[in-house]
């Protein structure tokens, strides 16, 4: 789950351990169909298994903390009140996602157009304690939002599911509502942007250094 995202619960409702681990065990297709019975357990694991995907989807398309928990436990709540609306005739994971892409898209039109600012959190050193390598992969990770800003909505939307979690071209068709051949052209338009983007910010961030080494020759 991305930091600073909490779990979005249902409710207090006592239900017995063995129930929840027992239902923990089934498909996404069976949890649908008790849930839509009204059987509230089987919605409480259904939202429990796919809040951690809402919150790192949400994260990665809206770019800001904020913003994304706002859009993640927005995702979350439509699943609850739009359950009924799924008819089956695509996998559950697609219908979820198509969700969450359309939910972060009416989020950021009724914001308009915005600077999105990167995450503040100062990231961890890593495991070998290096300051320096923890102060680059944050420099990088700050990079990677300001690029997935400036890409369009459906850029971006398609880029995430691609490159991020790995949907084939067919799956992020369904869940971005355009055609095949569209959505490879919208994630090569993406990337190259992503990769202009950050060698540009790699030459400006080495230039001066350069011009300090040709001055002191």
């Amino acid at each position: 789950m991305q930091p600073g995202l909490p779990a979005f619960r249902l409710s207090e409702q006592r239900v017995p351990v063995a129930v929840i681990q027992a239902y923990r065990k089934l498909g996404d297709l069976a949890l649908v169909a008790k849930a839509r019975a009204g059987d509230r357990p089987a919605l409480d694991v259904l939202v429990e298994r796919y809040s951690p995907r809402v919150n790192s989807l949400a994260a990665q398309l809206m770019g800001d903390l904020e913003d994304a928990r706002d859009a993640a436990q927005e995702s979350l709540v439509k699943l609850c009140t739009k359950l009924r609306q799924f008819r089956g005739d695509a996998q559950f994971a697609t219908w979820m996602h198509r969700l969450v892409v359309n939910t972060c898209r009416d989020a950021q039109e009724r914001k308009r157009v915005r600077a999105t600012e990167p995450l503040t959190e100062e990231e961890p050193a890593g495991e070998d304690g290096d300051p320096l390598r923890a102060t680059l992969l944050g420099d990088l990770r700050a990079d990677l939002v300001h690029g997935l800003a400036r890409l369009s909505a459906d850029q971006r939307s398609v880029v995430v599911l691609r490159d991020v979690l790995g949907f084939s071209y067919e799956d992020i068709a369904r869940a971005a509502s355009m055609p095949v051949g569209t959505a490879k052209c919208y994630v090569h338009r993406g990337r190259q942007r992503l990769r202009d983007g950050l060698e540009e910010s790699l030459g400006s961030t080495a230039a001066p250094g350069s011009a300090s080494a040709g001055r002191s020759g």
